[in-house]
């Protein structure tokens, strides 16, 4: 059997379809379903990645297998199943329909040229799934887009990691461009704006505004990742629309996972403080994920309001990611019309 192998039915697609351009977007992933095992398996790829934990194979793999995956699974499903949708886990419906969405404006926009197919670092869609597909469909240029506004590591990293490992057996590959982040892109921007005041308008107040970022460990910082500096570029662009004041909002990150230290300030920290400087009402935000999931409507809406109000607050709400606004669509649309300059042997007009 050769190494180096055709993809499937990539002649057939190559003779019945006219040369398009694929778009990948891509997401971290979830489990297939609310249960012991599935949660499990998911965490067993997730954590076994060494872009997400770099600790040396030989200390971690015996705790992840012998600590890590025998009993987080319970937990982390009782988790997801509080937030679980009729049609599947948050991030995987709303990644299906923001990927749907930009398709539909890529496609108004530019033609049948463009297919946008939806693959995930860990679980289902598979990266391999999503690729094929789009060489099935003729793709002979891939733009690569991942769902973080913000470059890091162990998201974005993992994603070009994946990436190249389904096409590093392909005798043909596709021409391949990589997008690494769009955190200060003004359609993001705009579109967070408006979310967070569209938020405020439903509730009839402004509260104190706090941004809650997914953390990672302050080494990685250290060592050259340019995460915290771009989310700290996020908040100021998107503090600087809403017209805010230095104590009118707070930066923090939440998740913390092991004992190493994190980047600061912590979420649950900042909860603290602020109900001791009389703060009773607070808005949350996490610019961070470009989908609802786990992370915030899990950590942020539930166990986060509740440490609040045990801090003595009265009332703390989410801003709803983005997930598949149609600004959020449209601004992401954006993103990769730009990144097409080139392609269409000419760099495509924006709409007005």
């Amino acid at each position: 059997m050769p190494y180096y192998r055709a993809v499937a039915h990539a002649d057939a697609a190559a003779a019945s379809t006219p040369e398009r351009i694929g778009v990948l977007m891509v997401n971290l992933g979830t489990p297939d379903a609310p249960s012991y095992f599935a949660v499990q398996r998911y965490l067993r790829q997730f954590l076994g990645d060494r872009r997400v934990i770099e600790t040396s194979r030989l200390i971690w793999l015996p705790l992840l297998y012998g600590v890590v995956l025998p009993f987080r699974p319970i937990r982390t499903a009782r988790n997801y199943r509080k937030i679980w949708m009729s049609d599947g886990s948050p991030l995987a419906v709303y990644s299906r329909r923001l990927s749907a969405k930009i398709g539909a404006v890529l496609k108004a926009r530019l033609g049948d040229g463009i297919r946008v197919e939806l693959g995930m670092t860990y679980g289902n869609p598979s990266l391999a799934g999503a690729v094929t597909a789009l060489a099935e469909q003729n793709a002979k240029k891939l733009l690569v887009l991942p769902l973080y506004p913000q470059y890091c590591s162990s998201t974005t990293g993992s994603v070009f990691d994946g990436t190249a490992k389904v096409l590093q057996r392909w005798r043909w590959l596709p021409e391949t461009r990589f997008v690494n982040d769009y955190h200060r892109d003004p359609g993001y921007i705009d579109a967070l704006t408006g979310s967070i005041e569209n938020h405020w308008r439903q509730a009839g107040e402004r509260s104190h505004l706090m941004f809650s970022y997914h953390g990672i460990p302050a080494a990685y910082v250290r060592e050259g990742d340019p995460y915290q500096a771009q989310a700290e570029t996020t908040t100021r662009l998107v503090v600087a629309r809403l017209g805010l004041a230095a104590g009118d909002f707070s930066h923090c990150y939440q998740s913390r996972f092991g004992s190493v230290v994190w980047l600061q300030p912590y979420t649950e920290d900042t909860l603290k403080e602020l109900s001791r400087r009389g703060l009773r009402k607070l808005t949350v935000v996490s610019p961070s994920f470009a989908v609802d999931c786990l992370e915030t409507l899990e950590e942020v809406a539930i166990g986060y309001r509740a440490k609040f109000l045990e801090f003595g607050g009265e009332q703390l709400t989410l801003v709803p990611c983005l997930n598949d606004d149609d600004r959020h669509a449209e601004a992401l649309a954006d993103v990769v019309q730009r990144q097409l300059g080139g392609w269409f042997g000419q760099a495509p007009r924006m709409p007005r």
